[in-house]
């Protein structure tokens, strides 16, 4: 069977040889190809041939054509990124500098006409060719809800999100969630088949359950007009246990990447056989653990999420500083634990 093909038998229930196993290095690309990482991620040619090098290295199912975040910004008219070869980029030029700014902020009316989309469609373009239909393509779209942190800067974002002006507030989501849907639309066009939908607002963690439920939601259902094929929920590493079924039932989104701060027995038992349960390693915490102490640790999770099925072994975004010793006994691990014949 291929990647793609165990993928579709885990969130099935469906036999397979092993669970699938993500593994998800965004960083290690520049490095990988000996360049500098702002001459890396604007040409989409070189992240996609990282990729394909990172794939053949490790051996794990997947792969991404996210750049980094703050692509996005860039998409909506942010003029520089700070780019750094030993770390991940940054916004360093807020779209929206006051709040007058909201109404004069505007969505591209296509936004795969812009010169900061061409890198991912080169990606994609690429990926698809080599490994499309074999490899799920994984791609990350941000929240409507969450987006404009990276367009106004967290702090702004949150005073505006919790105290107003409302109306501007509301405005400034409006155009955020229209971005997302064309954003998730030319992925899917592009050929990404695993759309990652991130939204840190979405776990009672961030916001409380009453905010979620009254002034989360609603963008969500906006954000997600056109469907939840394929969309991953995913909170940014927050945990989000309570609110599975409510995911369920208000988005019918059947993917759970749950956090490694999270009781994953408990969100195991909340999806059962209804979705998928990503069980996710701190591959924080894997930049001082040893081989073993790895090992050990994909051993425990498996032990808990694959008895059942519907399930897949995944890490958050691994960092540059988790020794490459630890990333190939993260797979290999996930590959011996995880056979399922």
């Amino acid at each position: 069977m291929t990647p793609s093909q165990i993928l579709a038998a885990a969130i099935a229930g469906e036999p397979a040889p092993r669970i699938p196993v993500f593994c998800n290095l965004l960083d290690h690309g520049a490095g990988l190809l000996g360049m500098r990482a702002k001459d890396y991620f604007a040409d989409g040619g070189a992240v996609a041939e990282a990729q394909l090098r990172l794939l053949k290295l490790y051996g794990h199912d997947n792969v991404w054509s996210l750049h980094y975040v703050g692509k996005e910004a860039e998409l909506l008219g942010c003029r520089e990124i700070l780019f750094a070869d030993d770390g991940v980029p940054n916004v360093a030029d807020f779209v929206i500098k006051n709040l007058d700014d909201i109404a004069k902020f505007e969505v591209p009316a296509d936004i795969t006409l812009l010169p900061a989309w061409q890198s991912m469609a080169d990606c994609l373009r690429i990926l698809r060719t080599e490994v499309g239909g074999t490899h799920p393509i994984c791609a990350y779209i941000t929240a409507s809800t969450t987006l404009p942190a990276i367009l106004m800067g967290m702090d702004k974002w949150l005073e505006l999100f919790l105290l107003g002006p409302f109306d501007l507030r509301d405005e400034l989501l409006s155009k955020c969630s229209a971005f997302f849907r064309q954003e998730i639309a030319a992925l899917r066009a592009a050929g990404a088949d695993v759309l990652v939908y991130s939204t840190p607002f979405g776990s009672p963690a961030f916001v409380s359950r009453k905010q979620i439920e009254n002034l989360v939601l609603p963008w969500m259902r906006s954000d997600l007009a056109d469907g939840v094929e394929n969309v991953v929920y995913y909170c940014g590493m927050a945990p989000f246990n309570d609110v599975i079924d409510w995911v369920f039932d208000e988005l019918d989104i059947r993917t759970h990447y749950i956090s490694p701060l999270a009781d994953l027995a408990e969100a195991k038992r909340l999806i059962g056989a209804r979705g998928l349960t990503c069980g996710v390693i701190d591959d924080i915490k894997m930049i001082h653990w040893s081989p073993e102490q790895t090992r050990a640790e994909v051993k425990r999770i498996l032990d808990i999420g694959k008895p059942g099925g519907h399930f897949l072994f995944g890490n958050g975004v691994m960092p540059l500083a988790v020794p490459e010793a630890n990333i190939r006994a993260m797979v290999d691990a996930a590959f011996e634990y995880g056979r399922l014949e």
